[in-house]
């Protein structure tokens, strides 16, 4: 018996240890588009108040690459705060919340990076005493999460739109011009497969050349003899 009552003890001592710590807040953020290379995407990043003497003043978020600065607009900020770009991401500030209340603002992305599934966050949270918390640690897949984790994004891959590196073959149209000077055969010509067939017209051409330069060279020969006569 006194056993069985020093167990439930022990462990109702450490149920109250537990609530008296502070609970384990995070920073989080969704997206409401999932997947890469989407364009004009809203983010809503929600900041858990953990500190219990001093409210929420400013978050400072990091980009992750391939996001420009420049493509990011506030969308929604708690009352009175402001939006500021920096080389790197943005802040959002102003007067500090009030004890035990998240801070939750919203920007607009003109366009996600093409190829990346996993888009981390890493945001410096500060409150009005002046203590920061650094929710930067990149979260890995497979992983046990970190104790102070980056804001996280999943999206899904994107179609592909790589080019095919194969062009559309050359084609001769009906109308095309031929350029006889650059023939080097007759199988050059357009409609020739290879076979006999498709130019026997050109064979009769050449054949009429041929007695034609013919009949013209006999008649020369002979001029000069009937001139004599």
């Amino acid at each position: 018996m006194t056993r069985r009552m020093a167990t439930v003890a022990a462990v109702a001592g450490l149920a109250v240890l537990g609530l008296a710590g502070p609970a384990l807040a995070h920073v989080e953020v969704s997206a409401d588009k999932h997947t890469a290379g989407a364009s004009d995407v809203t983010l809503t990043f929600t900041g858990e108040a953990e500190n219990d003497k001093a409210g929420i003043k400013s978050e400072r978020v990091v980009l992750p690459a391939g996001l420009d600065p420049a493509g990011v607009t506030l969308v929604k900020a708690p009352a009175g705060w402001t939006f500021t770009r920096a080389a790197d991401g943005f802040t959002v500030a102003g007067a500090p919340l009030k004890i035990g209340v998240d801070a939750v603002w919203k920007v607009k992305v003109a366009k996600l990076p093409d190829g990346e599934t996993r888009l981390s966050f890493k945001t410096l949270e500060t409150y009005g005493d002046g203590t920061v918390v650094r929710w930067i640690e990149i979260q890995e897949p497979g992983q046990p999460e970190p104790d102070h984790p980056a804001p996280l994004v999943t999206l899904q891959p994107g179609p592909s739109s790589a080019p095919s590196s194969a062009g559309p073959s050359p084609t001769l149209s009906a109308t095309s011009p031929i350029n006889l000077t650059s023939l080097t055969s007759v199988s050059d010509l357009p409609g020739d497969e290879g076979g006999s067939g498709g130019a026997w017209w050109v064979w009769v051409v050449v054949a009429v050349l041929l007695i034609g330069g013919g009949i013209v060279l006999v008649v020369r020969r002979r001029s000069p003899a009937r001139g004599d006569s």
